[in-house]
């Protein structure tokens, strides 16, 4: 039961749910409220991670917050997916042109050679 005087959103009911996330790989949860404070295991890393004790309006606001990272992370891998495709498209455009200096450089130096060739024998 509240008693007066105290904000409704520091008393947590009793069939209220805690939305909390594992301290060790962020893994999302919601838990009864009689949870609060005991330590579980994560069902994804398997290590033990503690249920905060949280209000109504905490819950709320974290649970808000985790699902405003989990979407920056979804932006943030395909910006990263993104980037390293133009990396591969722009390492396989330089290795080409690696190999296309590398024939100019020894067609160089046969055309080099032939010129020297064609000097000496000129000479004599």
């Amino acid at each position: 039961m509240q008693t007066a005087g105290v904000a409704s959103n520091s008393v947590q009911a009793p069939s209220s749910d805690i939305v909390f996330a594992c301290s060790n790989c962020a893994t999302s949860y919601v838990v009864d409220a009689a949870a609060a404070g005991m330590t579980v295991n994560c069902e994804k890393c398997g290590k033990p991670t503690t249920v905060p004790k949280t209000t109504i309006v905490a819950a709320a606001e974290t649970a808000v917050r985790i699902s405003d990272l989990q979407h920056q992370l979804k932006e943030n891998e395909s910006q990263r997916t993104e980037i390293t495709s133009y990396i591969n498209q722009l390492s396989i455009q330089l290795h080409r042109w690696q190999l296309r200096l590398k024939s100019l450089n020894e067609r160089q130096e046969k055309l080099q050679a032939d010129l020297a060739s064609l000097s000496a024998s000129r000479a004599e």
